[in-house]
């Protein structure tokens, strides 16, 4: 209730449409369907509203959590996420205006928007409270770095094994000793100890997390160099790659990174050049078949199929104007 009272604050249309379902035999947990009507595909609506009804579910013990693995098709090879969530008002009511549909679940903090795409993830609410200038400089670099940590560590793997492909102005990279132990190995334990790190973090008191992580990292880092179990080349690419996942809010979309970076290490240490290249032929086949949560749209929009002004929308900070805007995923 409080939730929904907050979106009607900020988008106070009469065509605003909150309509309410119960899920789960013995829990009977409230889950509102957030539209706008006029703008909001009502054929897709309809067909979430059915769904959400014959969930055979007996409770939603996780929350929005518990809903969402209920809602989506079962694919376990393919890590990208299908439901992107927010816990800001604003964020919802943008989502609204431009044609999405929110689902509010009782008890939890957050609101589901569907459909999504893998491009929504990399926007930003903060962008547009900036100016348009700045607002499209950061979303262009947050799409430039947070793609590159998913190739990144890979192709400095290949670099290493076959310096003969390495361009002249980049062989600073390659380095001296690989260490006592090979670099794919340093590279998949240092995966491991920074997500340990994190889970250590999230432990740890508020008052100590932030400095214990740091620390922790630091000494650990220094230990391993000094062993010569890791190589400082290693440290510094994963600790860009360790840093640069914050850029985006998503995750899910982080964890979704990781999957395919460690398969593209395993794929480039054991094929080599190829391996990177039937890699990213791989991860284009997973987006390209990827759906969204209701079947009924590619998760690649507004790439495929293309619309030029919504894709242009997503690198570049439109400045507001008062002509009224189009859904963004349109109507059947």
């Amino acid at each position: 209730i409080y939730n929904t009272a907050m979106i009607r604050r900020r988008v106070r249309d009469p065509d605003l449409t909150m309509r309410y379902v119960c899920v789960g035999k013995v829990s009977r947990t409230d889950v509102a369907v957030c539209f706008l009507r006029g703008r909001a595909d009502a054929a897709a609506v309809r067909r979430l509203e059915e769904r959400l009804v014959s969930l055979p579910a007996k409770s939603l013990t996780m929350g929005h959590e518990s809903l969402a693995e209920l809602l989506i098709s079962n694919r376990w090879y393919n890590p990208f996420p299908k439901i992107r969530y927010t816990e800001r008002p604003d964020t919802a009511a943008a989502q609204l205006l431009e044609g999405n549909i929110l689902v509010l679940c009782d008890n939890s903090p957050v609101a589901m928007v569907l459909p999504t795409s893998v491009f929504d993830f990399l926007q930003e609410t903060n962008d547009f409270y900036l100016p348009p200038l700045t607002g499209t400089y950061i979303r262009l670099l947050r799409h430039l770095i947070f793609w590159a940590t998913l190739f990144l560590t890979p192709l400095w793997l290949m670099f290493v094994q076959e310096p003969e492909l390495t361009p002249a102005f980049l062989r600073f990279v390659l380095p001296a000793e690989t260490g006592k132990i090979p670099v794919l190995w340093q590279l998949l334990l240092v995966e491991l100890i920074i997500d340990g790190l994190r889970m250590a973090s999230m432990n740890t008191p508020d008052m100590l997390s932030n400095s214990l992580s740091v620390v922790g990292g630091l000494i650990l880092g220094d230990f391993a160099v000094g062993l010569g179990w890791l190589i400082p080349e290693v440290i510094v690419f994963m600790a860009f790659v360790a840093i640069s996942n914050f850029t985006q809010r998503s995750y899910q979309l982080g964890y979704a990174f990781k999957f395919l970076r460690i398969g593209l290490l395993l794929l480039v240490r054991f094929l080599g050049a190829p391996g990177l290249g039937l890699g990213c032929v791989g991860i284009a086949l997973l987006l390209l078949t990827n759906r969204t949560v209701d079947g009924k749209h590619s998760y690649l929009y507004p790439l495929i199929p293309f619309n030029g002004r919504a894709l242009f929308s997503l690198f570049v900070r439109l400045k507001k104007t008062t002509k009224p805007k189009k859904s963004v995923w349109g109507k059947e």
